[in-house]
């Protein structure tokens, strides 16, 4: 069976890696020259919305997914009337609008902060009667790792983003939030679903730096909401694939904020350390095979590297790291690839993790986990009231 993947960045190649040896092959369709794809199926060049591109990939394809939300739901559209895709059409959709996300979030009773959309100035002395200040004002469409997004304070900060931002935007209110978590589900051709345990997410500059899985202190009451809420977008939308939904903990209650149709950042230390990781789930899922089970196999971090590539091999010499190269160029702010932090317990990973940070150019400190003991003298970064938008990772991802 051949898989159409519509990108060919390190979330493709991910998802290759896991799909071979399941006898899967692929395909990809992809703008750019020497992708991360490269060695691993044949590649499709051209725009996502090129027509003859799109006929090579629906006649070549037993089945499309696709790894990003910038693919025009104009051409997945057109491929699903040819071939089967999953996600839907309409799960690309409504992740790719924050207006229509908030209001399917909304129409299925899942809580998120106070939204109004906004055109411009004019709008905003109603948006933010609504949102009340702070507030977050943000692109309605193709924002990502903190790009098309500012935190505002006053009116007149407020007028300004509006006017650096453009039309089409959305305010939200600031949340209060203790720390963000995120959900990672697959659902299968049959129906059938797993999800994977909470994760903790930390961001600093709108780019992923650390996550850790499962997520400290975690009822079973929390977890069980997680997948409610998750499960509630799963039925409204039809889905197979793997979602992330991506969460504010606020107050012993989730707040959703944005959803990703796809695998995602924050379930890659799924590689190393659960049952089956997200890649081969996705696969597994939008090939119509069982899901596999998605259980931790013990506590990980997982550490993105960032710009600049460390000393390969004296970060692959550190026991319990895992290294996940991209094959990108280093630039600024862009993720090259990611280590897996695994041990028998906490402290070990969190020593680890603290040793592999280390050797990361430019990481800073270590953001720990929520209630634990930050390593190696790292002092806890405060995460209540921090301003941070948790976008879905587009362009790099």
């Amino acid at each position: 069976m051949t898989v159409g993947v519509l990108g060919g960045g390190q979330l493709a190649r991910m998802l290759a890696l896991a799909g071979r040896p399941l006898g899967r092959r692929f395909l990809f369709l992809e703008p750019a020259s020497n992708p991360p794809v490269a060695s691993l199926g044949e590649v499709v060049r051209g725009s996502y919305d090129d027509p003859v591109c799109l006929n090579r990939i629906a006649a070549a394809a037993d089945v499309v997914t696709f790894e990003f939300e910038a693919v025009p739901a104009k051409a997945v559209r057109r491929l699903a009337a040819e071939v089967p895709v999953h996600p839907s059409p309409a799960a690309l959709a409504a992740a790719q609008d924050r207006r229509a996300e908030k209001r399917l979030f909304q129409e299925l009773g899942i809580p998120t902060a106070r939204s109004c959309p906004v055109d411009g100035v004019g709008d905003l002395a109603a948006a933010l009667a609504a949102t009340g200040l702070p507030a977050v004002v943000k692109t309605r469409r193709f924002g990502y790792d903190g790009k098309g997004q500012a935190v505002v304070r006053s009116p007149e900060e407020a007028a300004a983003a509006v006017k650096a931002l453009g039309p089409r935007l959305i305010a939200e209110s600031f949340v209060d939030f203790e720390r963000e978590l995120s959900v990672l589900g697959a659902a299968g051709l049959d129906g059938s679903r797993v999800f994977y345990p909470l994760t903790e997410n930390h961001h600093r500059d709108g780019l992923l730096r650390a996550s850790y899985a499962p997520a400290p202190d975690v009822s079973a009451g929390l977890q069980a909401e997680a997948e409610v809420l998750a499960g509630k977008i799963m039925d409204r939308l039809g889905y197979v694939g793997v979602l992330a939904v991506e969460l504010f903990q606020s107050g012993g209650r989730l707040l959703a904020n944005e959803m990703a149709p796809r695998v995602h950042n924050s379930g890659h230390w799924t590689i190393d350390a659960a049952g089956a990781s997200q890649f081969e789930n996705h696969v597994r899922a939008v090939t119509g095979l069982a899901l596999a089970p998605p259980a931790a196999r013990g506590p990980t971090a997982m550490l993105n590297v960032i710009g600049e590539m460390p000393d390969l091999p004296v970060l692959a010499a550190v026991p319990g790291a895992h290294v996940h190269l991209y094959d990108k160029t280093p630039r600024p702010g862009r993720k090259l690839g990611h280590v897996n932090v695994t041990g028998p317990d906490a402290e070990a990973v969190m020593e680890t993790a603290a040793s592999v940070w280390r050797l990361l150019p430019g990481a800073g400190i270590l953001p720990p986990p929520s209630k634990s003991k930050p390593a190696d003298g790292a002092s806890r970064r405060t995460l209540v009231s921090r301003p941070v938008a948790f976008a879905p990772e587009l362009g790099d991802d």
